[in-house]
């Protein structure tokens, strides 16, 4: 009967890199821009992950004054402090936070469609 010993393989996880990647510490260097879709062809962007450091209010009057679209900070009690802008603005907002010298290009993601 030792012949008939079968291995079984371990489960496998295909999450696994995944959560192990959004896990930890690491996450926090990251800019998060989303576009999250309300109703019929309205948009709202979302940009998560700034330095606390940054003033948020001047940065969003900065975006708002260059992109012609109403916007404001959001207090969220996980994610901190967010900058909602009306409309899809993920390339707008990614250009304009790398000219402007506040986030690398490599610490930006983009999210959404």
């Amino acid at each position: 009967m030792s012949d008939l010993d079968v291995q079984i393989p371990n489960a496998f996880d295909p999450f696994a890199e995944a959560n192990a990647e959004d896990s930890g510490a690491g996450t926090k260097e990251y800019v998060h821009i989303r576009v999250q879709q309300r109703n019929g062809r309205k948009s709202l962007t979302t940009v998560q992950g700034l330095k606390k450091e940054f003033s948020y209010n001047k940065i969003l009057k900065d975006l708002k004054k260059d992109f012609c679209c109403n916007g404001t900070v959001v207090q969220d009690p996980e994610l901190g402090q967010v900058i909602q802008l009306q409309g899809d603005q993920r390339k707008n907002v990614s250009t304009f936070l790398v000219q402007a010298g506040i986030v690398k290009k490599e610490h930006i993601k983009i999210h959404g469609f």
